[in-house]
């Protein structure tokens, strides 16, 4: 081999990879786990770089020197980077040179006075060596310097406990709260305190926490850690304190479930019953759903439902005279509100109806219906009060004229009011009344509702000549509506009046306006066919289909044919509809509808056993077609090619070119007659 590949990597002195001649693959190949494992095994094999050994004070002095040289020379060339001096620190420590170690230390305080490493690492220097008061000056200057790092308290503290000088940890705890700290720092001078049973010390530090961080779980471990200490007396004071320091505006619902549940535990029922209703009457609803269910559980297990229920009812009064005093015309806040005093046992009836008058007499200002349909309803809830609860019937009746008299009907009304009003007078068994309510409202302000209301309850009454009279009525204020048209029919067919159903439906379909016709000539159809004549119903179905070409008429007709048909075979007779239907949509053009007819056709012809195959033969292909939209671009749809339309195209097709060829012909007769 050439001097070249002896280098490292085979490369030559060009720095160029040596030419392969033979690119062969090679009789043994060799894996990737194989050249990964070979590698790490010669990882393994690497000599590391022997250590030094230093024989002699001069070559420790020499190695001591050089090294110094580089430190020094590193600190030179980047000297805010203070992770090289706590390098140069930590080495001169290590060869025990503590003075030049310290040295290094305050030189790079000197540059950044407020790194909280150096200090650190300054301080263990110095603990470590047994310098205390190195330690203690430095940790004083870094709290003096940075009293808002904790870090540096913390370990003050833990070092003068260390040495057991609690007086002074004591001091330094004192001038670090001085400064307000988080509430970690307070609960570290309190567990300091509790350490070496200093009660009123703790104490102290308690009433100093609770002023400098009032949330409600500072007072809580105030609450607990008297209780602890057995002093049940100053866990109502500091409860007390905590309710009156706090306020309305920041006071938590978990105080008073801590002084109620407190109580429980002193057995002091009464107590914490009268916490639970103080804080119920003055804490809002958003903020009291979990003192609510303490409650709850506390009256299940040491009291009665009633007491419960009286401070839940008068919470929610508050909240609802809140509500209707700063919106009047809110109502369903009124509503609400009413429900309660209705369902309260302690609510007298005076006091009820004085909450409706109050309601009522906040109406609304704009004359709009929307506006205006809970506010008739408080009106209705209160005549039905007055009814069925206060049992003052005059008072109702009262109720409902001034209701009725304070709508404007000119602009809109409500036919529930005018119902409710006359169902009131029929449970007086005051019929007449009811009756003149009723006319008044149609003569006022004719509406749908109020005709089908007045129907109904002479229907209930079964006075049939009355209910005829409203029906004709009603169809002279809306001829357009089929089911009224229906109904009526209904009515004298349920009647046994045939003659007048048929004459109903006779003026019914000549109507030139419906709004639903296609109920009405089914409803006709039906009766009809229901009647067993089956001539006036195939009559009827020809009229319609000479009004419309829908596909269910032309299917409804064909099942109608395949249902009276008296022939043997009565497919016939529907199989002579279908082709008449598909000849009729295939000369309208309507594809959709006659893939509708085949698909009904073949269904009919497989019940009854038919020939499937003249349906089957005439169904359409389903072919993708392509339409130019308006804006230029082209649109994919699906299309049905029946075979009856190619057929026709193709004899269209092959007229044109026999059209063709006679004016070829006749052009070319004409030439040579001129030659």
């Amino acid at each position: 081999m050439s001097q070249e590949n002896d280098r490292p990597g085979g490369y030559g002195q060009t720095g160029r990879p040596p030419k392969i001649k033979n690119k062969n693959a090679a009789a043994v190949q060799i894996t990737a786990e194989q050249l990964i494992r070979e590698a790490y095994d010669r990882q393994g094999t690497q000599q590391k770089a022997p250590r030094q050994k230093i024989l002699d004070g001069e070559e420790l002095s020499d190695y001591q020197m050089r090294r110094r040289r580089e430190f020094e020379e590193g600190v030179r060339k980047n000297r805010t980077n203070i992770a090289e001096w706590l390098r140069y620190a930590s080495w001169e420590e290590s060869q025990n040179e503590i003075a030049r170690a310290r040295s290094i230390y305050e030189r790079a305080l000197e540059i950044d006075g407020r790194n909280q490493t150096v200090y650190i690492k300054y301080a263990e220097l110095e603990m470590k060596n047994k310098n205390i008061n190195s330690a203690r000056n430095l940790y004083d200057r870094a709290v003096t310097i940075l009293p808002r790092i904790s870090q540096f308290w913390y370990r003050y503290t833990y070092m003068e406990e260390l040495l057991g000088n609690i007086g002074g940890a004591r001091e330094i705890f004192n001038r670090w709260m001085q400064w307000e700290p988080e509430e970690d720092a307070w609960n570290a001078f309190i567990k300091f305190e509790v350490r070496y049973k200093e009660t009123e010390n703790a104490r102290a530090v308690f009433e100093r926490f609770v002023y400098v961080h009032p949330q409600p779980k500072s007072w809580l471990k105030w609450t607990t850690f008297e209780e602890n200490q057995g002093e049940f007396d100053r866990v109502r004071e500091v409860f007390g304190l905590a309710i009156d320091r706090l306020g309305e505006a920041f006071i938590d619902q978990h105080i008073f479930i801590s002084f109620a549940k407190f109580e429980t535990r002193m057995k002091e029922y009464e107590r914490a019953r009268a916490i639970y209703k103080y804080a119920l009457e003055r804490l809002p609803k958003a903020k009291s759903q979990a003192l609510y269910n303490q409650y709850t559980i506390f009256e299940k297990q040491f009291g009665e439902t009633e007491d419960i229920e009286t401070v839940v009812e008068n919470k929610r009064r508050l909240e609802y005279e809140a509500a209707v005093k700063h919106n009047p015309n809110d109502y369903d806040a009124w509503i609400d509100y009413i429900r309660l005093e209705e369902a309260s046992s302690l609510s007298s009836i005076e006091q009820t109806r004085d909450v409706y008058e109050r309601a009522i007499s906040e109406y609304p200002t704009v004359a709009e219906k929307k506006l205006w349909r809970r506010y008739i309803y408080i009106w209705l809830f209160y005549a039905l009060f007055e009814e069925t609860i206060a049992k003052d019937i005059d008072r109702a009746r009262q109720v409902y004229t001034a209701c009725v008299s304070l709508v404007p009907h000119k602009r809109f009304t409500f036919a529930k009011l005018w119902l409710q009003y006359a169902w009131f007078e029929i449970r007086q068994r005051n019929v007449g009344a009811a009756r003149r309510t009723l006319g008044r409202a149609l003569g006022i302000c004719p509406k749908d509702k109020l005709f089908r209301g007045y129907i109904e309850m002479e229907l209930e009454l079964r006075e049939f000549d009355r209910v005829r009279t409203l029906y004709s009525k009603y169809l002279e204020f809306n001829p357009t509506n089929c089911a009224t048209w229906v109904e009526f029919a209904k009515l004298e067919m349920a009647l046994g009046e045939t003659e007048r159903c048929q004459a109903l439906f006779d003026i019914a379909i000549e109507q030139p306006t419906l709004d639903m016709p296609e109920v009405l000539w089914k409803a006709y159809i039906d009766f009809e066919y229901d009647q067993g004549d089956y001539e006036k119903t195939r009559a009827l179905y020809e009229r319609l289909l000479g009004m419309t070409d829908h596909v269910k008429v032309w299917i409804s007709l064909a099942r109608f044919e395949l249902s009276v048909s008296a022939q043997d075979s009565p497919i016939e007779a529907a199989r002579n509809v279908y082709e008449r239907a598909y000849k009729r949509l295939r000369e309208l053009g309507l594809k959709e509808e006659r893939l509708a007819l085949l698909e009904s056709w073949r269904e009919t012809e497989e019940y009854e056993n038919g020939d499937v195959t003249v349906a089957e033969q005439k169904m359409p292909r389903r072919v993708r077609k392509r339409r130019e939209l308006d804006d230029g671009s082209l649109e994919e749809y699906f299309d049905y090619v029946f075979p009856d339309d190619e057929e026709q195209g193709s004899r269209f097709k092959l007229l044109a070119k026999a059209h063709m060829w006679k004016q070829k012909m006749q052009g070319e007769t004409s030439t040579e007659d001129g030659g």
